[in-house]
């Protein structure tokens, strides 16, 4: 058995059974072992950033590691912005990558580069195989990193000589520690501060936006007055009826400001400080008060739930109702395609039990606030700002949970970061809705050449942010792929294409003309 059979052999037996892969020449090996061991789905994407794109949705879904295969440090490169927004979400990923062979490297060959130090910004846990016996153990090693609290990337390097000389046998993964519990004097602190009437809010990341977490925050919130609310951009939270609806603090700078205005406590469960997206002129960097008093009920690596519970008790909230939504979905909206009529038709569509990946951006400022009380389903989300997840992510969320239907709202600038996503989600025949709204530019920057006091732009500034002359025909380019896609102009149109995406076994991609 060689190195990379050992490897595929532990990642089968660790729980890690898919794996997106972009291969190159020395991952040859590895490639030939995926198809002697049975038991790893094998997904090829046409990027590197469709593979760790795809990877975070998988594990945000799945809740546990898919592996990545890349191709030495120029597809690493290629992956990394995508690793940065699975690092900011706390996904865990297995993320292998090709290497020359160990004597190879002394020859400075045109592949060559310093994998390690390209990966180490992006990944919690780095290690190079040294040689073929130490792969599988360094294969176990890396999915216990990676699935250690609250999750991270961990990266294993596999030069060629490693993946097929002769190693041992597959390795076992050790038990990954459960997450820490947070102690009492820490609950009584924050049972306190929530007792004292002063102005608090609750504000949720991570684990407490699942639905358990939800509602014990509702109850506790019921019971003390307390705001609740959640973090600005989610990795995942469970919406629509019969969960408590949270909203998330506002992007913009003045608004967060203006939310966060006057609190004099803010518990932070499984988020952490707010602060701004961006630096701007004369505006500050931190958005609550700075007299606000900040109190971490849980950490990200620690038992959110556990602590809620324990508060919940603490506070005697645990049989104080949690107000959760009522399925209350607005109508279809007709007519001319605006924001609102977008917003109010998606609240009317999204089907039961649906993964929504939320890659709108400017369109989509008012979709979340319209979908509180549609059915019930679960909202992803971009962590990290990097743009060009939303089509991958939706990928990988789909293979995780094939029996759930997958409704990917993207923008038209950052689907063309990975675009060819599409092709893996024929080729792999997933269900999969994305609704392209093309407004021809990167309209979000627009509106951040404003709010940075950039005056007195031009044409050549202007042009950076258009994506006219030519227009993209993001229909025609689905088509293609084998992707089945319409195009629509209207309301009326948008509502009965959408609804057929739906219907419709396979992707489906409905490209929206924003005037």
């Amino acid at each position: 058995m060689n190195g990379a059979e050992s490897l595929v052999r532990t990642l089968v037996a660790g729980g890690v059974d898919t794996c997106f892969a972009n291969p190159g020449t020395s991952e040859m090996h590895f490639v030939a072992a995926l198809d002697r061991v049975d038991g790893m789905r094998c997904v090829l994407v046409l990027f590197e950033g469709i593979a760790t794109g795809a990877a975070d949705g998988y594990a945000r879904m799945a809740e546990k590691p898919a592996a990545t295969l890349l191709h030495l440090g120029p597809g690493l490169a290629n992956g990394l912005a995508n690793l940065h927004n699975a690092t900011k979400a706390s996904s865990p990923i297995v993320n292998i990558v090709g290497d020359h062979a160990t004597y190879h490297l002394n020859y400075d060959a045109p592949l060559t580069s310093d994998i390690e130090g390209a990966a180490k910004p992006f990944s919690g846990w780095v290690r190079t195989s040294p040689n073929a016996t130490r792969v599988a153990a360094d294969g176990a090693a890396a999915i216990a990193a990676a699935r250690t609290a609250p999750g991270q990337v961990a990266t294993l390097i596999l030069p060629a000589d490693t993946a097929w000389n002769e190693g041992g046998g597959p390795a076992a993964v050790a038990e990954v520690p459960k997450r820490v519990r947070v102690s009492q004097d820490r609950i009584k602190d924050v049972a306190k501060a929530l007792h004292s009437g002063e102005p608090a809010m609750v504000l949720l990341g991570g684990l407490a936006l699942r639905q358990r977490g939800l509602d014990l925050a509702g109850r506790i919130c019921a019971k003390t007055g307390a705001k609740i609310m959640a973090q600005t951009f989610v990795g995942r939270i469970e919406r629509g009826a019969g969960r408590v609806p949270v909203d998330r603090l506002p992007y913009p700078v003045d608004q967060a400001r203006a939310t966060l205005a006057g609190l004099k406590h803010l518990v932070l469960v499984g988020s952490r400080i707010p602060v701004a997206f961006f630096a701007y002129p004369d505006k500050p960097s931190l958005m609550a008060s700075e007299d606000t008093d900040f109190l971490t009920l849980a950490r990200g690596e620690e038992d959110a739930l556990d602590a809620l519970e324990k508060l919940a008790d603490e506070l005697d909230a645990q049989s104080v109702p949690s107000q959760a939504a009522n399925l209350v979905p607005p109508s279809l909206a007709i007519g001319a395609i605006t924001g609102a009529s977008l917003s109010q038709s998606l609240g009317a569509l999204i089907p039961e039990n649906a993964i929504v990946v939320d890659e709108s951006i400017s369109t989509g400022a008012g979709f979340f606030a319209a979908t509180w009380n549609s059915q019930p389903h679960t909202w992803l989300q971009n962590m990290g700002g990097s743009i060009g997840l939303g089509m991958p992510m939706a990928t990988g969320a789909a293979i995780a949970c094939p029996n759930r239907p997958v409704l990917n709202l993207q923008a038209d600038g950052s689907a063309m970061y990975a675009i060819q996503s599409l092709w893996t989600q024929v080729r792999e025949g997933l269900n999969i809705t994305t609704v392209l709204f093309n407004n021809r530019s990167y309209a979000c920057l627009r509106d951040e050449l404003t709010k940075v006091g950039a005056q007195n732009v031009g044409r050549k500034a202007l042009d950076m942010l258009d994506l006219s002359r030519p227009d993209i025909d993001f229909t025609g380019l689905a088509k293609s792929m084998g992707v089945a896609a319409a195009r629509v102009t209207t309301m009326d149109d948008f509502n009965i294409e959408v609804a057929r995406g739906l219907a419709t076994p396979g992707p489906y991609l409905v490209e929206v003309q924003i005037a």
